[in-house]
């Protein structure tokens, strides 16, 4: 563990001020941002999984059909109208 901190460079002293700074800095919150921290990292780890899977079979159902979830639709018509604006008259600004 302590080869880790020697890369930064930071001795004992200063580990000890940053965690202070922060447990004052973000107090309550630290135990949610470490949750969330823990979260992110692992979607990230699923995210690249995925990737990698990926990419050892990129072929992988590329030929089998999918029962119709992949066919293309007619595009779908919408009912909404765009805002009607009235021309008002343009009024220079005043100096």
């Amino acid at each position: 563990m302590s080869s880790l901190f020697a890369i930064f460079g930071l001795g004992p002293m200063e580990i000890a001020v940053i965690v202070v700074i922060g447990i004052l800095l973000f107090g309550r919150k630290l135990p949610d941002m470490g949750r969330y921290l823990g979260k992110s990292i692992t979607e990230f780890r699923k995210g690249m999984k995925g990737l990698e899977d990926d990419l050892d079979h990129p072929a992988a159902g590329a030929g089998q059909p999918t029962g119709g979830a992949d066919q293309i639709r007619p595009p779908q018509r919408v009912a909404a109208t765009a805002p009607k604006f009235e021309d008002a008259p343009a009024v220079p600004p005043q100096v």
